[in-house]
């Protein structure tokens, strides 16, 4: 059997096994040790080619940040499922920069993810659910629709970086989440690799980045910042630092 269709054949053991949560965290230790020395396309590549073929999709904000995760999957594969949550309280800029990228990019499978039209009813009728309970409504419009969107998969990239802080300080380039395997490749990067990549691929930044937003998500609860933290304009004012779909 070879290197690949061992992982490959691991992945499904560690997810459906008895001890898959033990199991899963000995995978992602084990996949972030193998691959320490690599560089961020070295590590896409291993995960979408070698370790989780046709198992692994990225998930995108299409924010502040993006284009340089987008721009080094389309370097590997324009084909790999790219799901962007819908939430429907995104600001028209976004879905804007969401269409021009991916098409910039030849991106083939971007998939808009939304809550269900039932959930929205039940739970959200106004569709002011976010001014008294944040939490509530990242769990209705963005964590619940992508655990359904995330089930045909057992291992999804992220763009989160150490250098934004918080629970992020020791993000490893691998890591087991309760479900799956979820890969980091700009984990070690800066700010200032971030903005050297962009210019150096002439990426198109997104529009609100001009106008003071470092850090970009639905409109309710994304605002301008200043200074090193670039999440402050996120929920400001507010305890609350995540949406809650990385607890997945």
């Amino acid at each position: 059997m070879s290197a690949s269709a061992a992982t490959v054949q691991t992945t499904a053991d560690v997810l459906s096994g008895a001890h898959a949560n033990d199991e899963r965290e000995a995978l992602a230790r084990g996949l972030a040790a193998k691959h320490a020395g690599d560089d961020a396309l070295e590590i896409l590549r291993a995960a979408i080619k070698d370790e989780f073929p046709d198992r692994i999709a990225l998930v995108s904000s299409f924010g502040a940040e993006s284009a340089v995760l987008l721009h080094l999957v389309s370097e590997v594969d324009k084909s790999l499922p790219v799901i962007f949550l819908e939430t429907e309280k995104h600001f028209a800029q976004t879905l804007s920069y969401r269409k021009k990228l991916a098409n910039r990019l030849g991106l083939t499978d971007v998939r808009d993810i939304r809550p269900s039209k039932e959930a929205l009813t039940f739970r959200d009728p106004s569709g002011d659910l976010w001014k008294h309970d944040a939490d509530a409504c990242c769990t209705l419009r963005k964590v619940e629709p992508l655990t359904g969107a995330l089930d045909e998969f057992g291992a999804w990239i992220t763009g989160r970086k150490q250098f934004h802080g918080g629970g992020r300080l020791n993000l490893p380039a691998f890591e087991a989440s309760p479900t799956h395997i979820k890969v980091n490749p700009l984990a070690r990067w800066s700010k200032a690799d971030i903005d050297a990549y962009v210019e150096a691929h002439d990426l198109p930044a997104h529009p609100l980045v001009a106008q003071g937003y470092p850090s970009i998500g639905c409109w309710p609860c994304t605002h301008p910042a200043a200074g090193d933290d670039v999440r402050a304009g996120r929920w400001r004012g507010a305890a609350k630092t995540e949406c809650g779909i990385h607890g997945r």
